[in-house]
């Protein structure tokens, strides 16, 4: 996704000389075609990151659009208070780009697996937060939302190749995107990992078990009525996201199931057990965790009994 956001910025940039790209002294080989395009624009401020969100927040205030680009774990929680205090409470439009969601630094070690960043983001009511599942999507989210009011929290994934079928690309800010539909499970999942999942779909097809499976790139505003126009459909609903359990997508379908009582059984698969330090490639690290796709569809068979 990282290729297709510097595409894309680039040519949003042609058109409105507002639009500003700094990094923290990241993205080597992705950023040049921004940086070379428009040298004026792009800013390296260093490992700061801090530093970065208030330098952003004062050129928003100042009419520009700053994006800020980092490692997921580096654009969320090292500034955490500076967004929160900041573009937040001040409801400027800075862009907050945070790269590889959940293992994908795999080798990086814990200090680069973004598994709270979502949490953290959709506790705030006053960011709108984007999590695409391919590079499609994350064309398609960064054109339809780059000049809302107010900051947004982009979580990209860095992989610039795989696209999920039957997804083409489709979003829109606060609704989810549908692929198939099956009526045994839902299968809800956000980010990246929805390739996990969309695999998982194709093995419980060949054990005779038909999904339906739900995109959410839009997580803040959630997309509150398509889950609760769907929800009821379902005995069983599983989540799916490379993240922790508490506070991303898990929980917000909790939240839906719970205010609404329906009587749709939840499960939640994503990160539940603290860091124990293990690592190793994002393949390994979701296979351990039970995200792979064969974890995933024995989780969901066993789930429906079958």
């Amino acid at each position: 996704m990282r290729r297709a956001f510097v595409r894309t910025i680039t040519e949003l940039t042609e058109r409105d000389s507002r639009i500003l790209l700094l990094t923290g002294d990241l993205g080597y080989t992705i950023l040049e075609p921004f940086a070379d395009r428009f040298p004026d624009r792009f800013f390296n401020v260093g490992v700061a990151e801090q530093n970065m969100v208030g330098l952003a927040t004062g050129l928003a205030e100042a009419g520009f659009i700053p994006f800020i680009y980092s490692i997921s774990t580096f654009a969320s929680l090292r500034p955490y208070e500076f967004i929160r205090n900041g573009p937040i409470h001040a409801r400027l439009p800075v862009r907050i780009v945070g790269i590889g969601g959940g293992f994908e630094y795999g080798h990086a070690g814990i200090t680069h697996h973004a598994l709270e960043d979502i949490a953290l983001m959709r506790a705030q009511p006053g960011i709108t937060v984007v999590a695409p599942a391919d590079y499609e999507q994350a064309a398609s989210a960064l054109v339809k939302t780059w000049d809302l009011p107010g900051p947004i929290y982009y979580r990209l994934g860095k992989d610039d190749l795989t696209i999920i079928p039957g997804l083409k690309g489709r979003f829109e800010l606060g609704r989810a995107q549908l692929i198939g539909k099956g009526r045994d499970a839902l299968i809800i999942t956000m980010g990246s990992i929805a390739y996990e999942a969309a695999l998982a779909i194709e093995g419980l097809s060949a054990k005779g078990i038909s999904s339906t499976m739900m995109v959410i790139a839009s997580v803040n505003p959630a997309p509150i009525q398509d889950l609760s126009e769907l929800l009821p459909n379902f005995k069983v609903a599983v989540t799916v996201e490379a993240h922790y359990v508490n506070g991303g997508i898990g929980s917000m379908v909790a939240e839906v199931i719970a205010e609404q009582n329906f009587a749709c059984k939840l499960i939640r698969c994503g990160v539940k057990s603290p860091f124990n330090g293990i690592s190793g490639s994002q393949n390994f690290l979701q296979h351990k965790y039970g995200l792979s796709a064969i974890h995933l569809t024995e989780t969901i068979s066993r789930a429906l009994g079958k």
